[in-house]
């Protein structure tokens, strides 16, 4: 009988049937992409696969001439959309390469009419596809290759022995003198002790419940805090607990965060007065300043743990006092304050996007032994330096500085990083005063609070980018000689440089024209700018960019960024639905970069997500005013910004595996010099070893929070990935050296320090809630064998 007349046996019916629905899906899905101007490659190969399901159930050979040619094509296609980048290409051909060699099985050709070459062409194609596959294997095309240069110049004012401050010192460089531990020994780290606080999310905290703290250490002792910012004293070298301190902050679901990036510390040296001239007080010479997420700053003896009686209202100052709005949870002290000889400075986080009716973000100064209110900040008013009193209250919802600052205690400056006021993603009502120094950075002076310069690192901005990182200072060379800089990592990707004396460009960051077509009764700035210095994406996305795990939600993820508006960066919010990237999580996040002043490089690791914001119109489900059961405070869903004309819903751009939709690197380590302000070295790192969707050991290059540290001896550290491990790399390439899993997330930035001739290296890692990370209660310190 002929092959046609045949019956098709059923392992022919069952591979026409995975065709056919394959190609239906392709077909289908590729239809609708043509139709929003994407690739013709679905369609037509949808309709080439339905072919071939109709050739496979009559049993022709000719199914597989027609299939090496689908092979063939999508091989080409590929390669010529991404070139040899093997993340890129595995999706494009991860359900056509494994059919192609389903049809070479002997069980499955053997039932189709024999045709002359027809095996042997799709082998061929099947060969070419494999040996493609492993040419990409070999290839890095997101990494850089280069090696470090030396340079010889001081290193600056740096961490040692101690660590005394959130970024080592108050420059904020994320850099420690100690070289015990370098790249010749650094593999044979090994864990020395465990600490565990005991602080876990509750049922009622929110999602965004965060363990991001670095330590401190001072002599024999280290300060951390929790989650709760329950802060405890611990043994540097044997990790036992000294003392703990409770503010008892209870738990409430309507806090946007839960978190404690660290604490301050303060010493009286000898001879040391107030501000004012008079003898420092004699209680409490030795101080740790906490913030907590109720709006308070505490002083506690760092001896014994108890309350600063003469600072405040018995040890503490209310971060709320002089603001019109007083919600619980509405103001949060995440983030340790700076603190000079004198004086101390805290800013605040303010609630994102849920109404104009919160309180001020305006910055504080006080005494450091009293707690009396020295002076203030209000970004929002037009005299920002007016002191609340009985007839005046700070500026509702102006813009605040959640981020840490740093100082320069010879020049005697403050320099903030400052974020948007309360509505984020609209911004029509906003006052020229409001607009000012929003999203900008600002030099104050650090006894008076006066403006000495400032820096605007997005105008108007409508897309959450915040300068969210301590900003890092160093006295770098130049054309000019040396020039005292302060480096300032953005969400953007760009890194401004700046004279911090007067704020005068030192890298360059000309303006350029941005997308215009903006949400109804909101305006855009004409340009932003653009520094010489970033990581921000090269060039504008397509859907070739687009990735998935597999050919259909990539073709999912294609159909979606087509729908969505997109004019590259600064592409203005939309009641369309905007793609936002970098996205509102940012290159860069709090944790900074490290720099190595003495070797004129610096130490980054941005990530590369995008995100989805979609106006809301006021409706039945978005209501102008808040309804008695709506809480407050939370991000999920809509987020409302009363007293604007929309909500906002804002969301990672993910696959409908909840992948990212972008393909990878979305995350990597990388060094700049100084001097040049060229990538020296780049990798990804990370890998999806964690993850619930694709719990394999894939070095994809991922997300992450936190940031760097690096050493005079040669090795930094990074622990922020979203797989749980702590790793170390050369300072000069960028190779890793070693890693070590971790309990939990490790979303916060290791520190460093020494104990009795003894190199240690602490993490803390309690996972990350919004983030997705494991939650743990976990300090950890390594060190080498006897000190190495």
């Amino acid at each position: 009988m002929p092959a046609a007349a045949r019956r098709p046996s059923a392992i022919l019916i069952l591979t026409s049937i995975v065709l056919a629905l394959t190609g239906l899906f392709m077909g289908l899905g590729g239809a609708l992409l043509l139709g929003l101007g994407g690739s013709p490659y679905y369609v037509v190969t949808g309709i080439a696969l339905l072919a071939t399901a109709i050739l496979v159930w009559r049993g022709r050979a000719a199914a597989l001439w027609l299939y090496a040619l689908i092979l063939a094509g999508t091989l080409a296609w590929a390669l010529w959309e991404v070139g040899f980048d093997f993340w890129a290409l595995a999706p494009r051909g991860d359900i056509i390469a494994p059919l192609g060699v389903w049809l070479l099985l002997p069980f499955v050709a053997n039932r189709l009419e024999p045709g002359r070459g027809a095996r042997a062409a799709l082998a061929s194609a099947v060969a070419l596809a494999i040996l493609t596959l492993g040419i990409a294997l070999t290839r890095h095309p997101h990494s850089i290759t280069g090696v470090a240069q030396e340079a010889h110049m001081p290193p600056g004012n740096i961490a040692a022995a101690d660590w005394p401050a959130y970024g080592g010192t108050n420059w904020g460089d994320r850099f420690s003198g100690l070289a015990q531990i370098t790249p010749a020994n650094v593999a044979g780290l090994k864990l020395v002790w465990q600490f565990r606080t005991g602080d876990m999310k509750g049922p009622n905290d929110p999602a965004e419940t965060t363990d991001e703290d670095t330590p401190l250490k001072i002599g024999h002792t280290l300060y951390a805090c929790s989650p709760h910012e329950r802060l405890f004293a611990i043994d540097a070298a044997t990790g036992k607990l000294r003392w703990k301190f409770d503010p008892k902050i209870e738990d409430n679901s309507t806090f946007q965060h839960l978190t404690c990036r660290g604490v301050s510390y303060h010493e009286t040296t000898a001879g040391a007065t107030t501000i004012d001239g008079t003898p420092a007080p004699a209680d409490c010479p030795r101080r740790i300043f906490l913030p907590t997420d109720t709006g308070f700053l505490y002083a506690i003896d760092a001896d014994d743990g108890t309350l600063c009686q003469g600072f405040g209202d018995h040890g503490r100052v209310d971060l709320k006092a002089g603001s019109p709005y007083q919600t619980a949870g509405f103001y949060e002290g995440t983030s340790p304050p700076a603190v000079g000889r004198q004086v101390i400075v805290m800013g605040g986080a303010v609630i994102d996007n849920w109404s104009n009716k919160v309180p001020s973000g305006a910055i504080r100064a006080f005494d450091v032994y009293s707690g009396k209110l020295l002076w203030v900040f209000d970004a929002g008013n037009h005299d920002p330096n007016e002191m609340p009193s009985a007839t005046h209250q700070l500026t509702a919802g102006s813009p605040n500085s959640w981020a840490p600052a740093v100082i320069d205690d010879t020049l005697g400056m403050v320099y903030l990083p400052l974020g948007e006021g309360a509505d984020d993603i609209w911004g029509g009502h906003r006052t020229p005063d409001e607009e000012r120094y929003d999203s900008a950075l600002v030099a104050l002076d650090l006894k008076t609070g006066k403006l000495v310069w400032s820096y605007q690192n997005v105008h108007h901005d409508l897309w959450d980018m915040d300068v969210p990182a301590q900003p890092s200072l160093a006295d770098v060379q130049t054309a000019k000689g040396v020039v005292p800089a302060i480096y300032v990592p953005t969400k953007s990707g760009n890194i401004f440089v700046l004279d911090r004396r007067d704020g005068q460009l030192i890298v360059p960051a000309p303006e350029r024209p941005v997308p215009q077509d903006g949400a109804a009764g909101d305006h855009l700035a004409p340009t932003q700018p653009f520094s010489d210095l970033s990581f921000r994406p090269r060039h504008k996305l397509t859907g070739a960019d687009m990735w998935g795990v597999t050919a259909f939600d990539q073709l999912v993820c294609r159909i979606k960024f087509h729908r969505l508006k997109y004019e590259g960066p600064f592409t203005p919010p939309s009641v369309q639905g905007t793609l936002v990237f970098p996205g509102d999580l940012g290159v860069f996040e709090w944790g900074g970069i490290a720099i190595d002043q003495s070797r004129q490089i610096a130490i980054a690791n941005p990530i590369g997500l995008a995100f989805i914001s979609r106006l809301i119109p006021r409706g039945p489900r978005n209501p102008a005013e808040p309804a008695a059961n709506l809480p407050a405070g939370t991000e999920n869903g809509v987020q409302p910004m009363f007293g604007t004309p929309f909500g906002v819903k804002i969301a990672p751009f993910l696959s409908p595996l909840r992948i990212p939709c972008l393909q990878p690197p979305w995350g990597s380590i990388a060094a700049f010099d100084l001097r040049t302000n060229r990538v020296i070295w780049q990798h990804p790192v990370g890998t999806t070893r964690d993850e619930k969707r694709l719990p394999l050991p894939f070095a994809l290059g991922m997300p992450m929070l936190g940031g760097p540290l690096a050493t005079a001896g040669g090795v930094t550290f990074l622990t922020g990935t979203r797989d749980s491990y702590i790793r170390a790399f050369d300072m000069k390439t960028g190779r890793e050296l070693w890693r070590d899993r971790l309990p939990a997330g490790g979303q916060s930035t290791p520190m460093t320090y020494s104990v009795g001739g003894r190199q240690y290296i602490v993490t803390v890692d309690g996972g990350h809630g919004s983030f997705g990370t494991k939650l743990g209660d976990y300090i950890r310190a390594y060190a080498l064998p006897d000190g190495g």
